[in-house]
């Protein structure tokens, strides 16, 4: 059994990776082709543009309206990748451990282990859901319905949170937080239920 969970993992770890590389190659091409001036009419210039403005668009609004520059917006596409690539392999990585925990618990018959389990699965999966939450309120329009049903699974926890941390500048804060806690909660039920 283990070695179905290893080879999921591994497999997982390998697509997101793979993802991410293509990420960074792509915008790493449009950096170069805007760099060298070239004909933006040209077929590699609009076939580049065709597959980053999808990721490159979202980001660039939010760094025009903050100030910035709207060029490094395919700088910011390449770190949010890696960040949402490192919360996806975290996450992946948490449901596999639950999973394979919960088989193990019912099989030997340790309830308490299997309820440990259960509350660092459910822990996992909240804090996906407030980090999805972030990326999608910073790169989607109002009207998202998955950001709507993310923003009312999410704002009861969070909410109380934003009203004690006064936000930094420009950014809210508070999720940050909350997802530092939602971790050391999840490494406390790891330490205390998990190895009963």
């Amino acid at each position: 059994m283990d070695s179905y969970f290893n080879a999921a993992g591994l497999f997982v770890w390998y697509a997101i990776a793979t993802v991410i590389l293509v990420v960074i190659a792509l915008m790493l091409a449009r950096l170069i082709l805007n760099k060298a001036d070239l004909n933006p009419f040209s077929r590699p210039v609009i076939l580049i543009r065709r597959w980053t403005d999808p990721m490159v668009n979202p980001v660039r609004r939010p760094l025009v309206r903050a100030g910035f520059s709207p060029n490094v917006a395919p700088l910011v596409v390449i770190l949010v990748a890696i960040l949402a690539g490192y919360f996806a392999s975290e996450f992946v990585g948490a449901v596999l451990f639950t999973v394979r925990g919960l088989l193990r618990s019912l099989a030997a018959g340790k309830p308490i282990s299997f309820v440990g389990y259960v509350i660092f699965g459910a822990l996992a999966v909240y804090s996906l859901m407030i980090f999805a939450r972030i990326l999608l309120s910073w790169g989607t329009g109002p009207h998202n319905r998955l950001l709507h049903f993310l923003i009312r699974m999410t704002e009861p926890v969070l909410g109380p949170f934003r009203r004690i941390i006064p936000p930094v500048g420009m950014m809210d804060v508070s999720p940050i937080v909350v997802l530092f806690l939602l971790t050391l909660l999840q490494r406390a039920v790891a330490a205390t239920l998990l190895q009963v």
